[in-house]
């Protein structure tokens, strides 16, 4: 786990990062994003609405009173060699009139995800998400999952991320909507937007995939996916994209 200033914080609350999004100068919102590895180098992954300032569904602008459309992210990284301090990095959303972005190789703008490749890292230390490796924790419905991001853009302490937890509410294996989809039931709030969603258990014995129970020494984490927003504004239901597409994301 990380140590700061004598404290031991756990890893994911130092991996998601506050991404403020801007047209120039002027800000449009706050959202939630974390660094993955991939052939290119790290990239941001978060919310293809994040990106493109557009809904999903319509592709109509979020901001109704202006239309804005974010030109460029600010991303608060964590410092290199100074874990508990961050540092913030502009990087350009188009090159010219060209998204720098990457969608979904198979599914496009129909998939809530996008990888930003990094370009600015001077001080920065990259904390990744290891998406294919670590502890096969089981999750099925009723079992306890975080979100681990900002909302509202609140902040826990510095940059720390905020973990709000709640439970698988549909089927993982099982797409919802026809898409690489499952749902959660979580009080989840704007900003939330493209947080890391994990399940993390602090020790003790766990059941694991194949069905075992295992006897867990330290804390474990294991990464299942990108939260996307609620189906609705009286819901506390949420989508979250799955660990898998997102692994196709950053591999194509």
């Amino acid at each position: 786990m990380p140590e700061s200033e004598g404290l031991l914080l756990q890893k994911a609350s130092v991996m998601s990062l506050l991404i403020e999004m801007r047209f120039g100068d002027q800000p449009l919102g706050t959202a939630t994003g974390f660094v993955c590895s991939s052939p290119i180098g790290p990239v941001l992954v978060t919310n293809w609405h994040i990106v493109s300032g557009r809904r999903l569904d319509t592709k109509q602008p979020l901001d109704l009173r202006t239309a804005a459309i974010p030109d460029n992210l600010r991303i608060l990284h964590n410092r290199a060699n100074h874990l508990g301090s961050w540092v913030w990095k502009t990087e350009p959303l188009y090159r010219e009139t060209t998204p720098r972005w990457i969608e979904h190789p198979r599914l496009g703008d129909r998939a809530d995800i996008a990888a930003l490749p990094l370009t600015d890292l001077d001080e920065v230390e990259v904390v990744p998400y290891d998406l294919t490796g670590g502890p096969a924790l089981m999750y099925r419905p009723s079992d306890a999952i975080s979100v681990v991001g900002f909302p509202f853009g609140l902040q826990a302490g510095g940059s720390l991320a905020v973990w709000a937890t709640g439970f698988v509410a549909s089927e993982p294996q099982v797409d919802f909507d026809s898409l690489p989809i499952f749902l959660i039931d979580c009080r989840t709030r704007e900003g939330q937007s493209g947080s890391a969603v994990i399940v993390h258990r602090n020790g003790g014995w766990v059941s694991m995939d194949d069905g075992k129970p295992m006897l867990l020494q330290s804390p474990a984490t294991r990464f299942i996916g990108v939260y996307s927003g609620r189906i609705n504004a009286k819901s506390d239901l949420g989508k979250v994209w799955k660990a898998s597409a997102v692994v196709e994301l950053v591999t194509t």
